[in-house]
């Protein structure tokens, strides 16, 4: 499972905010030159991205999709030029923008100063001028020759000339500066006016911006958070907002009020971002004024996100200091969060469909407690410290936990206990599953990359839980080990350490299995894009390192894929394989006839029993279900005289699915259908061989991508007869788990065996990576023992 890029707050929105509280525009009146744009609009330029005093490392422009339906700007381009030139430079768009939201063009970098940008949709290496200049949206990628004249241009969707420009749309948008943008007054209108449309202001770079021309209001805290996920007052002005400062980071801070309401609904907690450092210290009392703004976090995908309400554009003055209010305590003795729902009562968009019920629904508990200055005593850690330096906790009494305590994810628990600690404030410890952070850790719950954040101000201690890597249990002579193991996009790039880890894995907590199931195989260069699929390299790598790390000899079985066809990293021409050990009776069974595009098919021998076409063979590759997928492995294989048939699998993987903390409620699986797909695939392969032969032994395995209680699991397992036996619905509830996703235990990995062999089976989920920071993959392997049967004693 690849990890995707992330970063820190702000980096990365959709936000309904503005960079232009308090500023004001001169109005110049005057006919429009060109009839307005009803969809796409620039809504902001930046010109003085990195240089001194700059709040962003590159200039931007910024455009918004103002109608209701999505925009494909494929083949359009932005261009720019000097305030007085006529030469043009190109910046290629592609992609759509969905209604109301917005596309960001990130351009040239200056002398490297500022925060680094939100994930753009676009790039380029303009260096627009910070002062004055031009800017076109234009429907084509050609670039501009005109002159003076180019607002006009039957190509130009949008045209922004700014400070001394020679060229605008009636007159032109006020001078810039390093720290100042200019924005659209109303990001949903369009007067052809850029003197009147725009105003300068803070950057806001990814945003939907607008400011309102109703007077500021007095409001507390608590009237500015709502009982609600969005605030009642956003998109107005605020005044007279105070309280004391609890946390700070690099763009802004937090405040809490001292006197707060009596609805545990409402968050006394709110962050003020101000673009720059701070100037304020924990322990000041403050009073704010300025916009409140529904940031929506999160890069290019964040409009899965939810908003959190902040105050942006702020007048901030320090009154004075104050005692920073006791830690509200979530957890026994304190706000306690539901047990099983994550929300129950909405039917898409949370943010507009949903009933606000902290006391049932994990989200809106959470939302009634953003930027709040919070406490859990001992937390209990669920998951390891992952790469991004985040680690979840829960409070006591959270369940159902695992045997080595982590907390289960099932059908009907997606476990609202956990929340993440991330390292926003201050650096966020190793730990492992079953771990504990010592004494009550303090700090501040923020909202980001579809999860809620309890950003500590204090580096937690950890305290040991004892979880060791686990050890399976030797095979008796007359069972035959079959395992499966999942190693992470391996390669030889990997270089000896993961290999040698690897091959620990295998001689030491898999005991040597007999028969071995990989998945995520590379080619031999790996994700170098060269036209290679061989993966020989790879496997022959493996093959010594268990021989190094005192294991036995293994040999290798696979087919190479069609180059760059089954997902994965580009270039990396992932695939499943076969090792299996050559000093035991496990056999493999050779049958010339594979082929990467190549169908297997189940033919008979003089007795009617089943055997594979060809041995390697792929199961179906034609199939649609397979596009850009690993397409199955199947192998036929010999123990002490009796046949064994074993399919390999490594299903699409769950990526572009709704986070489980997302705005749309109950998240939308779009991924689940295909996984469905292969599942009916494999099921109809398996069917093949015991229509031959009831009794027949095999055994189907791999990283399905989905769980045991899931529809891909009921579609493999079938009914009657023929049914296969899902080895981790054979376990205890509490040990049903192979990885562990943002602090939830859950089963991805699988073994499904045939009835021949129920009888005579063990089975292990072997718990030595997932729990663990220091992971050789991300996934834990695990080993099936039976003893292929004849098939009349079925």
């Amino acid at each position: 499972m690849s990890a995707l890029n992330r970063s820190r707050r702000r980096l990365g929105a959709l936000v309904i905010t503005s960079s232009l509280a308090f500023t004001g525009a001169v109005a110049i009146v005057a006919q429009p030159a060109n009839a307005a744009s009803a969809d796409v609009l620039i809504t902001e330029v930046y010109g003085g991205g990195g240089n001194s005093g700059a709040p962003y490392t590159n200039d931007f422009v910024e455009l918004t999709n103002n109608s209701g339906a999505p925009v494909d700007v494929s083949g359009w381009s932005i261009q720019y030029a000097s305030a007085a030139g006529t030469s043009w430079q190109v910046t290629q768009l592609t992609g759509t923008i969905a209604p109301g939201a917005a596309y960001l063009v990130q351009e040239g970098a200056g002398a490297g100063n500022g925060q680094p940008m939100p994930t753009p949709n676009a790039s380029g290496g303009i260096l627009m001028s910070a002062t004055a200049g031009k800017v076109a949206l234009v429907t084509s990628q050609t670039a501009l020759t005109c002159g003076a004249t180019c607002h006009a241009d039957p190509t130009v969707k949008d045209y922004v000339g700014y400070g001394t420009a020679t060229d605008f749309e009636t007159a032109a948008a006020p001078g810039l500066s390093n720290s100042t943008s200019a924005a659209r007054v109303d990001a949903t209108k369009d007067t052809d006016n850029n003197s009147t449309d725009f105003a300068a202001g803070n950057p806001s770079p990814g945003t939907v911006t607008s400011t309102p021309t109703e007077p500021p209001v007095d409001a507390k805290i608590h009237d500015i958070q709502g009982a609600a996920h969005r605030s009642p007052l956003a998109g107005k002005l605020v005044q007279n907002v105070t309280g004391v400062v609890t946390a700070k980071t690099t763009n802004g801070f937090w405040f809490q009020d001292t006197q707060p309401d009596t609805n545990p609904a409402t968050s006394e907690g709110v962050f003020v971002f101000t673009s720059s450092a701070p100037t304020v210290s924990v322990g000041d009392a403050v009073t704010v004024a300025g916009m409140v703004a529904e940031f929506r976090p999160g890069g290019s995908g964040g409009t899965t996100n939810l908003t959190t309400t902040e105050i942006t554009n702020p007048t901030v003055t320090v009154t004075g200091t104050a005692a920073v209010p006791a830690a509200t305590i979530v957890g026994p003795g304190g706000r306690v969060p539901p047990s099983t729902v994550i929300d129950n009562d909405s039917s898409g968009d949370v943010e507009t469909t949903s009933t606000f019920d902290p006391a049932q629904d994990g989200l809106d508990f959470w939302e009634s407690l953003e930027g709040m200055w919070l406490g859990i005593n001992q937390p209990q850690v669920t998951g390891p410290t992952s790469s991004f330096r985040e680690l979840s906790v829960v409070p006591a009494g959270a369940g159902v936990r695992t045997v080595r305590g982590g907390i289960l994810l099932q059908k009907a628990d997606s476990n609202p206990e956990r929340v993440l600690l991330d390292d926003v404030l201050v650096p966020i410890p190793d730990a492992k599953t079953g771990d504990k952070l010592a004494g009550v850790v303090k700090g501040v719950l923020d909202y980001s990359f579809g999860n809620f954040k309890f950003l500590p101000t204090v580096t937690p201690t950890v305290v040991d839980g004892g979880v060791k890597r686990e050890t399976t249990k030797a095979s008796s002579p007359v069972q035959v080990s079959v395992a499966t193991f999942n190693v992470e996009n391996l390669d030889p790039s990997d270089g000896p350490a993961k290999f040698d880890g690897l091959a620990q894995a295998v001689v030491t907590n898999l005991r040597s299995p007999d028969i071995l199931g990989l998945e995520e195989v590379q080619d031999n260069d790996g994700a170098t894009n060269s036209g290679t699929t061989a993966a020989n390299l790879t496997l022959d790598t493996l093959v010594a390192a268990i021989q190094k790390a005192g294991g036995p000899k293994y040999t290798y079985r696979q087919i190479d894929p069609v180059n760059n066809a089954e997902g994965g990293e580009p270039g990396g021409n992932i695939r499943v394989a076969f090792m299996y050990r050559t000093d035991k009776p496990v056999k493999f069974v050779d049958r010339a006839g594979g082929g990467s595009t190549v169908a297997t098919t189940i033919t008979t021998d003089r007795f009617g029993k089943p055997h594979l076409s060809a041995s390697p063979g792929r199961v179906d590759p034609a199939n649609p279900a397979w596009a850009a997928t690993r397409v199955p492995l199947a192998g036929e294989f010999t123990w002490l005289g009796q046949s064994l048939f074993v399919v390999v699998n490594h299903f699409s993987s769950k990526g572009g699915d709704d986070p489980l903390w997302g705005r749309t409620q109950p998240p939308v699986q779009v991924t689940a259908p295909k996984r469905h797909q292969q599942a009916e695939a494999v099921r109809g392969f398996v069917d093949q061989i015991l229509a031959k032969d009831k009794g027949a032994n095999v055994v189907v395995l791999g990283d399905l991508n989905d769980f045991d209680w899931s529809e891909t699991a009921d579609i493999l397992v079938g009914s009657g007869k023929t049914a296969l036996i899902d080895m981790p619905r054979t376990l205890p509830l509490k040990e049903r788990y192979s990885y562990v996703f943002e602090g939830n235990s859950q089963i991805l990995d699988q073994i499904l065996i045939s009835q021949n062999l129920r009888p005579a089976s063990s089975y292990d989920v072997v718990h030595m990576n997932a729990e663990f920071p220091d992971q050789i993959s991300d996934h834990d392997p695990q080993v099936v023992r039976v003893i292929p049967l004849p098939s009349w004693v079925h």
